[in-house]
């Protein structure tokens, strides 16, 4: 029998924090290169989902909920599962204040409490980056999918590995943070092709940190310098975090 992961793991205790719960979206999507963070990520979940009208999506480790509005605003079904009630309890003022019907309901992404294949689309962000048991959590996205489920992670072969590494250092050493891990691509595609999932296509969003960005505080020279990175075949190679979608195979 499976048991999920102790929730005094640093993934669990961060975000049970209301004032982490109230903030999260300032910080992560706040000023103007959190706006273009947020625009880009908006329309490559737009791109690899497509119509959504009616469509039964799960949105895993939702948060604030900003991917299951996105969702619920064109018309899905869609559910929202978190951890954490604090989060849950902002998605549910968001849903509210823009009059949108969204199921939010406290679960985990290591044991998802849905039949196999209950959602046309499970969708995951910035949660394998953080859960102690990573492959486990894409095995349930994909039991519970009946045909794409769509995650993102950064990059080992990008910048985010150096700012892993030393997030991990300061970690050890008693710092507030949040020592995210990385991934091989190769490792992701092994994990999904377990579950019977061939990824289908990638989008990778820049070759530089995005504090780095943040500090400069520039949509223009963000655009500029990356769309300059990107000509030259960069992006292709190191461009970080990585936002993907895996298709279940036609046995």
């Amino acid at each position: 029998m499976r048991t999920r992961p102790s929730e005094d793991h640093y993934s669990y205790t961060a975000y049970a924090d209301p004032a982490m719960a109230r903030s999260f979206d300032d910080r992560r999507f706040g000023g103007p290169v959190g706006a273009l963070v947020a625009a880009m990520q908006a329309r490559a979940l737009s791109n690899m989902v497509g119509r959504v009208a009616e469509r039964p999506i799960l949105d895993v480790g939702t948060g604030t909920g900003r991917a299951a509005l996105q969702f619920a605003r064109g018309g899905a079904f869609v559910t929202g599962v978190d951890a954490s009630e604090q989060m849950l309890a902002v998605a549910r003022q968001r849903a509210a204040a823009e009059g949108l019907k969204v199921r939010f309901v406290r679960g985990d992404a290591h044991e998802l409490d849905f039949p196999d294949r209950a959602f046309d689309v499970a969708i995951s962000l910035r949660v394998l980056m953080h859960a102690p048991h990573w492959r486990r959590c894409i095995a349930e996205l994909c039991r519970v999918s009946e045909r794409l489920v769509i995650v993102d992670y950064p990059s080992s072969r990008g910048a985010a590995h150096l700012e892993s590494v030393w997030r991990r250092i300061r970690y050890a050493a008693g710092a507030r943070t949040e020592p995210y891990r990385v991934f091989a691509d190769r490792d992701i595609a092994d994990a999904f092709d377990r579950s019977g999932f061939t990824i289908r296509s990638v989008h990778r969003q820049f070759v530089l940190p995005i504090a780095f960005h943040r500090l400069i505080g520039s949509q223009r020279f963000t655009l500029t310098l990356e769309g300059g990175l990107d000509r030259v075949g960069l992006r292709r190679v190191f461009g970080s975090p990585v936002t993907l979608v895996a298709e279940r195979c036609a046995f």
